[in-house]
């Protein structure tokens, strides 16, 4: 994953995240899920919606995917299934996705979706500032796509 830092979690870290990931989407129905491809059920990767520190009247749509499984449709076929459920089952005005600057893939993938430019900002994570960029589409684009 190129555009995201840190180090390898241990088990006991990974198994906190994952119980607070299951916590928030048996509450609210959000949160970062595990993308299986479907021929072979091996992990891709995880997408999701969630609250944004940075845009908290906003939810946010991302993706993480595992480098060898770059450039296959899979980020596009997920998040696209993520702003389905953002927009018709929980009836979210608008969904939001920020990448760093430099992150064309993603980009591409937000384009794709139907979403457009909102602004580019400096925004910090863990005390780091970075170059973003914010796509952003209604649900009244995303259904009359």
């Amino acid at each position: 994953m190129k555009y995201l830092g840190g180090s390898p979690l241990s088990r006991e870290q990974s198994d906190l995240i994952m119980s607070g990931v299951n916590e928030r989407y048996a509450a609210d129905g959000t949160g970062f899920l595990a993308i299986e491809r479907r021929v072979d059920g091996a992990f891709v990767g995880a997408c999701g919606l969630q609250h944004t520190p940075w845009y908290p009247d906003d939810y946010e749509i991302g993706w993480r995917l595992a480098r060898e499984h770059w450039g296959h449709g899979y980020a596009t076929e997920a998040a696209a299934s993520w702003l389905e459920h953002g927009f018709e089952s929980m009836r979210l005005p608008r969904i939001i996705s920020v990448t760093d600057t430099p992150n064309l893939r993603s980009i591409a993938v937000m384009r794709r979706l139907g979403m457009t430019l909102d602004h580019e900002a400096v925004l910090e994570e863990d005390g780091v500032p970075f170059e973003a960029t914010v796509y952003a589409i209604t649900r009244a684009d995303w259904i009359s796509r």
